[in-house]
Parts: structure tokens; C-alpha cells; sequence
């Protein structure tokens, strides 16, 4: 597979991972750190890029089509938001509760500034993370 067909799976993957449509995009990049398709800064900027904007995605969303509240996640959900405000957004990565959090942020119209700040900040902490055990653990079977 060429360097571009693999940054582009990486943030399509990335990009649909952070919506709540299904992708593996930790999967992709530990694939992809393992076969050496790339620098390890380039994958990681790729995946928190493609991310970011699947995040960014859902809060446009939550700003267009406010949800009504329909399980207990949201109530939590919105007491986060609304008590630490848009630092909350550090967890976005999380499976379904960062979607969550995402679209409550745009509901209740946060700032975009500290929104994409914290937001983006969140995933590329989780990449960096998946990328550091991957790399350690290549490192230790070698």
C-alpha cells in the first residue's frame, strides 16, 4: 500500500471513529506504526487531525439538532459540561461518551476556541498514548 492510501485510510478511519459511525482507527495506527508506513509524528497528526474533525463534526451537529434528553448519559453528560465547561472535552476520545460530550458542547453553544483547544488536545493525548506502547512494545520484542 503507498505512504498516501495509508495516511488517507488513517484519517478516514480516524475521522469516522469519532462519530457514531464505526471505525478502528487505533487498530489502523498501531497497523500502520508496526509496518513503518510512515514517521511516527506523521501518523499521529494524521489520526488526531482526522479525529479532531469527526469531533468537531459532532458539535456542529449538536449546535444544528438538539437532542432531547434520552438516558442518563446525557443528564451526566450536560452536569460535566456545564460544571468544568469545555475541559471536559479532554475526554472525547472515550467510545459514545466522547460523541456524547461533543454534541452537548455544540448544544450548549460553548466557545469554539476552548472547544477545538480541549478537544483536540484530548485526542491527540490518546494517539500519543496508543503510538508511545506501540512503539515501547516493538522495541521490547526486538
Amino acid at each position: 500500500m503507498s505512504e498516501a492510501l495509508s495516511l488517507f485510510s488513517l484519517f478516514t478511519s480516524s475521522f469516522l471513529s469519532a462519530t457514531l459511525l464505526p471505525g478502528s482507527s487505533e487498530a489502523v495506527l498501531i497497523a500502520l506504526l508496526v509496518a513503518g508506513s510512515g514517521p511516527t509524528w506523521l501518523l499521529i497528526v494524521i489520526a488526531t487531525m482526522g479525529n479532531s474533525l469527526g469531533g468537531l463534526t459532532n458539535v456542529i451537529l449538536g449546535r444544528f439538532f438538539p437532542l432531547r434528553e434520552t438516558s442518563r448519559w446525557h443528564g451526566k453528560a450536560s452536569a460535566w459540561l456545564e460544571r468544568f465547561g469545555p475541559v471536559t472535552l479532554l475526554l472525547s476520545w472515550m467510545p459514545v461518551i466522547g460523541d456524547l460530550l461533543c454534541l452537548l458542547a455544540g448544544l450548549l453553544r460553548m466557545s469554539w476556541g476552548p472547544v477545538i483547544f480541549f478537544l483536540c488536545l484530548g485526542k491527540a493525548l490518546r494517539y500519543i498514548v496508543v503510538a508511545a506502547a506501540t512503539v515501547q512494545g516493538m522495541a521490547w520484542w526486538h
